[in-house]
């Protein structure tokens, strides 16, 4: 975690300490996260129950329900922090990437009560935020490393020499490994959220009960792709009655595909960098068949992986807090615009050093 701040005129001094927000999608969350004490409180609020009548996130009701959801969880998370607005080192809340209505409710809020006390805001990249989720554990992962971000909108391997300092080495070319999980899912009939619900049934699968392709893995290069593999599912489901064994044994087809193909796209990630050590994180990095996957192959050639907890895996504020107090304590801080965008490169983002600090804050 980051330092504490130094101070001039008393023994003891108040350690830096951050307030969160994340709404970049269907969860609204907040965190408190102190540099020497850690993470003080942790509030998150899901909106599966709201969408899932309608089989997959609605944006307008998502942002709604922020409003509603996000001013009650700050509260709390001070309350049990112990935290006054005034005495925060900043406000970091997630500016990008996701859906534009729900990250304005939380920039605003954010922004707002950051003007408020008269501490400075940070807008944080999402994505940085997952990356930089295991620093929240007790035995965080070393640097260098090689991270394998994977959720239902991206699948990315990125080299990772230090906070801020990220280099793309692979992505998606279309669906995103969450998003083959989700769609497979919805063809065999589960509910939504379907990721989840099709690592739960394919523990009754047979394995090799049938073969589902492995996008790319006959071709060199760090690259993914998911849609021929949603396109075979359909094929499966169309060509036989599907009974509760033969969904089974697809939805152990489908996993088996997604995690063989991440599993060993990462490990020819350490292989040309020559790095040891691979972070896993992302909603997908909660899936127990890709960690016992991946463990076992790192530990036969002498890596380590590194995780979130499970809960830090899927969206969170604890993880934007991370982030954003990385990026405060190197001088960078907001104008007082709201910005926030839809669609945000990680390649486009400041390198920590390098980033050059906005105004004053108010």
């Amino acid at each position: 975690m980051p330092a504490a701040t130094a101070g001039t005129d008393c023994d003891t001094v108040p350690s830096m300490r951050v307030l969160a927000i994340e709404s970049s999608c269907d969860e609204s969350a907040a965190a408190v996260l102190d540099a020497d004490a850690g993470l003080l409180a942790h509030e998150l609020h899901s909106q599966v129950p709201l969408h899932r009548e309608f089989g997959g996130v609605v944006p307008e009701l998502a942002s709604r329900d922020h409003v509603r959801r996000l001013l009650p969880l700050v509260h709390r998370a001070l309350d049990e922090s112990g935290t006054a607005g005034p005495e925060l080192a900043g406000v970091a809340y997630t500016a990008g990437p996701g859906l534009i209505g729900a990250l304005l409710t939380g920039a605003a809020l954010a922004r707002s009560l950051a003007y408020g006390w008269r501490v400075p805001a940070i807008g944080v990249h999402h994505l940085e935020g997952h990356l930089l989720a295991p620093l929240l554990e007790s035995d965080p992962p070393p640097f260098p490393h090689v991270a394998l971000l994977v959720s239902g909108g991206h699948t990315l391997l990125i080299e990772v020499s230090a906070i801020g300092a990220y280099r793309l080495l692979g992505a998606t070319r279309d669906d995103a490994a969450g998003e083959a999980f989700d769609k497979s899912a919805k063809l065999l009939g589960l509910p939504y959220p379907g990721g989840p619900q099709l690592a739960a049934l394919a523990e009754r699968g047979r394995p090799g009960a049938l073969s589902l392709p492995r996008p790319m893995l006959d071709r060199p290069g760090l690259e993914f792709s998911f849609s021929g593999l949603k396109t075979a599912v359909l094929h499966a489901v169309r060509a036989q009655p599907l009974t509760e064994a033969r969904r089974a044994d697809l939805a152990h087809a489908v996993q088996e595909a997604i995690v063989a193909t991440l599993t060993a796209k990462a490990l020819r990630a350490l292989d040309d960098t020559g790095h040891d050590t691979l972070v896993v994180s992302g909603g997908v990095g909660a899936n127990r068949e890709l960690r016992a996957r991946l463990g076992a192959a790192a530990r036969a050639r002498g890596a380590r992986v590194y995780y979130p907890r499970v809960e830090f895996c899927t969206d969170n504020a604890a993880m934007i807090a991370v982030a954003g107090m990385a990026r405060l304590e190197a001088g960078q801080h907001d104008g007082l615009a709201i910005d926030t965008h839809a669609r945000w490169p990680l390649a486009s983002l400041a390198p920590l050093a390098a980033a050059a600090a906005g105004p004053p804050p108010p």
